[in-house]
C-alpha cells in the first residue's frame, strides 16, 4: 500500500483497530487524526471519577501506543471526505487546510453529548462527554449543592449517583415512564430507580422540561406541568450524536451513524469501515442496525475493522450481543445482549439491590442484566451468541 491507512479519531476504537492492524502483520505507515488534542483517555471515568474530583484529568488518560510506531496528527479538525479520490479533509490548528489521502480509511469518531435548547439559559445547562465537558463539570458541582439532572439514562444515573455520594440534593427529571426501560427493560428500570430513591435521590418520570430558568446562569428548570425545581446546577444526559457531520457530501449513509452492512463497510464506500460509538452497522445476531457506544464494543469493533481491512475478517461480518456495564453508588449495573423487542421476562435472581433479569423474544434468549451480578455475565453472552431458548436457563 502506497498511501498509509488512515484512521479518523484517537478513540478507543480507534486505537483498537490500530493496535490489531500491527498483530495482524501490517508494517506500512499508520495516521491517526483527530481534533481532540486531549484524546485518548476513558470515557467511562468523566461521569463517575472526574465529576467528583476523586480523579483528576491526568489520571484517566490513556498512554499513547508508542510501541505502535503510530502517525498521530492531533488537534486537527475534520471537514470532509472524498470517497472517490480516497481523501480526508481537514482543518490544522492554525487555520491551515490539510488533506490526509489513505489507502484504506478507518472511520472511529465517535460521538458527542445532545445538548438542550429550550427557553431560557440553555446554553448553561452542561453536558459530560469529553475531558474538557467533565472538569468543568466537576468545577461547578464542587460550589453546587442542587442539582437537576435532565435524563435518566446511564450517564445522567451516574452523575445522579456521584452527585448524591457527596450530599448533594438531587432530582432527575425523565421523559420516558421508567428510567433505563428502553435498555434494561422496565422490570431492572425500575429496580434502579428503587435503589436511587432509597438514597435520596428523587427521580420524576413521565414529564419533560418546558425551559430553564435563570439570567445568564441556569438557576432551575421548569417542568411541562408547571413545577419549578430550583438548582444550582443542571445537567442534560439527554443520549448522545455520532460525529459524522464532517461526513456531510461524501455520498456515505449518515442518517443514524455511519451506516454500514454487516461487515461495518459503509454502504456504497471502497476500503473504509467503521467502528465504535460512530458506526451504525447490520448486527447479523439480532438481523437489524445497531449503533453501541460501550467500551467493550468499540475494543471489539475496532479489532474487527481491522481484520476487515487485513481481509482475515472472514464473511459472515461483526456478530455481537453487546456488553456494557455502569456503576452507580456502590452497585455494578451489567448487560449483555439487547432487549429490544422483548417479549417475555424471567427474574433470574433477587435479593435485596441484587437482580438479575434475563429478556427472551419468541422464546429465543437476547439479553441478560444485571444489579451486583457477579461474573456470570460472560457466560450469559455465550449463551445468547448460541441463541439458545429461553428454557436452557432451567437446565
Amino acid at each position: 500500500m502506497d498511501s498509509p491507512i488512515v484512521i479518523a479519531g484517537a478513540s478507543l476504537a480507534g486505537l483498537s483497530t490500530a493496535r490489531e492492524l500491527r498483530k495482524q502483520g501490517f508494517e506500512g505507515v499508520i495516521q491517526i487524526v483527530d481534533p481532540d488534542d486531549q484524546a485518548p483517555y476513558r470515557r467511562p471515568a468523566l461521569s463517575k471519577g472526574i465529576i467528583t474530583g476523586k480523579q483528576r484529568p491526568d489520571d484517566i488518560r490513556m498512554a499513547w501506543p508508542d510501541e505502535l510506531g503510530l502517525e498521530r496528527v492531533s488537534g486537527t479538525a475534520l471537514t470532509g471526505l472524498d470517497v472517490a479520490a480516497q481523501v480526508v479533509q481537514g482543518v490544522a490548528p492554525g487555520g491551515a487546510p490539510v488533506a490526509f489521502r489513505y489507502a484504506h480509511l478507518v472511520i472511529a469518531t465517535g460521538a458527542t453529548a445532545r445538548s438542550v435548547t429550550l427557553p431560557g439559559p440553555s446554553h448553561d445547562v452542561v453536558t459530560i462527554r469529553s475531558l474538557g465537558e467533565g472538569a468543568a463539570a466537576s468545577a461547578r458541582l464542587a460550589e453546587s449543592q442542587r442539582i437537576v439532572i435532565i435524563g435518566a439514562g446511564f450517564i445522567g444515573l451516574e452523575v445522579a449517583a456521584a452527585a448524591r455520594s457527596m450530599g448533594r440534593d438531587v432530582t432527575v427529571v425523565e421523559v420516558a415512564p421508567v428510567p433505563l426501560a428502553h435498555a434494561v427493560g422496565t422490570t431492572l428500570g425500575e429496580h434502579l430507580a428503587w435503589i436511587h430513591h432509597s438514597r435520596g435521590v428523587e427521580i420524576l418520570c413521565g414529564i419533560g422540561v418546558r425551559e430553564i430558568q435563570g439570567e445568564g446562569r441556569a438557576t432551575g428548570v421548569v417542568l411541562e406541568d408547571g413545577r419549578v425545581l430550583e438548582a444550582d446546577l443542571v445537567v442534560a444526559a439527554v443520549g448522545s450524536l455520532p460525529n459524522v457531520g464532517w461526513l456531510a457530501g461524501s455520498g456515505l449513509d449518515i442518517s443514524a451513524g455511519v451506516v454500514c452492512d454487516h461487515r461495518c463497510v459503509p454502504i456504497g464506500a471502497a476500503n473504509v469501515v467503521a467502528a465504535g460509538d460512530a458506526a451504525s452497522w447490520f448486527n447479523p445476531l439480532y438481523d437489524r442496525q445497531m449503533r453501541v457506544e460501550h467500551w467493550t464494543n468499540a475494543i471489539e469493533q475496532g479489532s474487527f475493522a481491522a481484520r476487515q481491512i487485513m481481509g482475515t475478517a472472514g464473511p459472515a461480518g461483526f456478530s455481537s450481543a453487546p456488553y456494557f456495564w455502569s456503576e452507580q453508588f456502590d452497585l455494578r449495573i451489567q448487560s449483555v445482549g439487547s432487549t429490544l423487542g422483548h417479549d417475555a421476562v424471567v427474574v433470574l435472581e433477587r435479593a435485596g439491590d441484587k437482580l438479575v433479569v434475563a429478556y427472551a423474544q419468541e422464546g429465543t434468549l437476547i439479553a441478560v442484566a444485571g444489579v451486583n451480578s457477579g461474573a456470570i455475565l460472560p457466560k450469559y453472552r455465550r449463551l445468547i451468541e448460541q441463541r439458545v431458548p429461553l428454557t436452557a436457563l432451567d437446565s
